[in-house]
This record gives structure tokens, sequence and C-alpha cells, in this order.
């Protein structure tokens, strides 16, 4: 009798992709913690520093993109260059930590193609680890490539699915998050969020004013600094929140002062 013998099934390959624009300060922390993967792959929008540089000297696949479109856009380009079988989207300020490191590997090992998995941060700002109740937001991070089907919105984009009713799953270890750097750094995100913000809702039709902003910078620091405890984090936890606070603020004021002019071509930092 002959004996037949399967042939040898290859392991699932993980792809790691990042978005960049002006990040030489971090792109280097953030690559060597993804080195792991099976394929690293950048989309630069035209960074004028050594950001490509860097990414390249990584051994990441690096593409430049500087016809800014929107993040959407931008996000489906990088898509596009990923060929493992399945996606982890990391920022530039991120950093995977080894536990992180061997949840993912895990997770891609077990060859689940029928879900997406979602991850939470453990915010540090200003220098100093915030407490972990500051992070509540889940993003999904992790996609089968088969799943996804094409990015759309204006910020925080989100994946349209080839499928509906996809299950969501939560990553257990949190995903280090450099979010606030300095305080140069954070208000130049905070406009451009503020921003980008504002633009979402003048599409949903909504109306902004000073006592809305007032009101919704209120309560935005209200949950970050009271109810998820920020003060607990010091002088680092009060800015962070109060940076929060000033967005939501400052989208409103623009939704009323700025409604004319509002694009969703601000270039925000990828993070």
């Amino acid at each position: 009798m002959t004996r037949m013998h399967s042939q040898p099934v290859d392991p699932p390959r993980l792809t790691i992709a990042i978005l960049t624009f002006n990040e030489e300060r971090l792109i280097g922390r953030c690559l060597e913690s993804a080195a792991f993967a099976d394929e690293v792959v950048v989309v630069d929008s035209g960074s004028t520093d050594k950001t490509v540089e860097v990414a390249r000297s990584y051994g990441a696949k690096v593409f430049v993109h500087p016809d800014w479109r929107g993040f959407a856009v931008q996000r489906n380009r990088l898509l596009s260059y990923c060929t493992g079988d399945f996606v982890f989207f990391l920022d530039a300020d991120e950093v995977i930590s080894p536990a992180f490191q061997r949840e993912l590997q895990a997770v891609v090992a077990a060859d689940d193609r029928r879900a997406v998995w979602c991850v939470r941060w453990q915010l540090v700002a200003f220098g100093r680890v915030l407490p972990r109740t500051m992070s509540k937001t889940c993003v999904v991070r992790l996609f089968p490539r088969c799943l996804i089907d094409h990015f759309e919105g204006v910020v925080h984009e989100e994946a349209s699915l080839t499928q509906s009713g996809v299950p969501r799953r939560m990553m257990r270890e949190l995903l280090v998050h450099y979010t606030n750097p300095d305080v140069a750094t954070s208000l130049a995100k905070m406009v451009q969020y503020a921003m980008l913000g504002a633009c979402k809702r003048k599409a949903s039709g909504k109306r902004g004013g000073v006592l809305r902003g007032l009101a919704a910078g209120g309560v935005a620091f209200t949950r970050h600094y009271v109810i998820r405890l920020g003060f607990l984090g010091g002088g680092a936890g009060f800015l962070y929140c109060l940076f929060k606070a000033l967005e939501s603020f400052f989208r409103y004021a623009a939704l009323r002062y700025d409604y004319e002019t509002l694009s969703d071509d601000v270039q925000r930092r990828n993070g």
C-alpha cells in the first residue's frame, strides 16, 4: 500500500504596516520593535527629514507618496504593498513590547482568518507613563489580509471589510504609545486633530460655536482627568488632559469660525 504524504503548510506571514511623515525622532524605535515581522512596509507622505533613510536602514520596504489626498487614500496605498496573510497597522510613535510581540505572533500562528483584533494603549506623555485607566479606546489594528477591502474616513480612518458581521477580538497586552513627547509637538497635533475633526463634523452637517466648544472641552477634561484618573499622572497627566480638552474646544470653534474654509487636506502626525 502506498502511503500518502501531505504537503507541508507554510505558516501564515505577518506584515507590519506604518505610515510616516517627518518621524525621524521616533521611527527607529518603532521599527526596531517591529523587526520580528515577516515584512515591514512603510508609506511616507513626503518627509523633509531623514525618516525615509532611517526606515530603509532598518530593512523596511519604503514607498514615498508625497501627493497628499487624505489618510484613507494613504492607508489604502500602504495596504496595496502588503503581501502578508495578516496585516498589523502600527503608528510611528508606537512601540511593540516583548509581551505584545509574543501575543501578536501567537494570534497570527493560530491563523484565524474570520476575525479582526483590537488594541488598547499604554500611554506615555511628556516622558511619563500614564495610568492604565487613561486608555479606554479600542482600535482595530490586526486584520487577515483577505478581510480588508479598503479604508475610508477623514480622521481615525476605518477599514471597510469584505464580509459583514466579522467578530472583533481584543488583544490582552497594551501597545506602547508615545503620544505627547513635548509641548510643541502636542500643540501642532492638537491643531491638526481639531481641524480634521471639524471637517468631519462639517461633512455630517453639524454646526459649532464657542459655547458648544466650552461644553465639549469641559466634558473631555472631566472624562480624562477625573473619571479616567489622569490626575494620577501628575503634571504630565494634567497636560495630556488639557490638550484633549483644547482639541475638543477648538474643533467646535473652527466649525463655527472656519466653516467655509474647512478642508480634509490637513496633514496630521500619524499617531
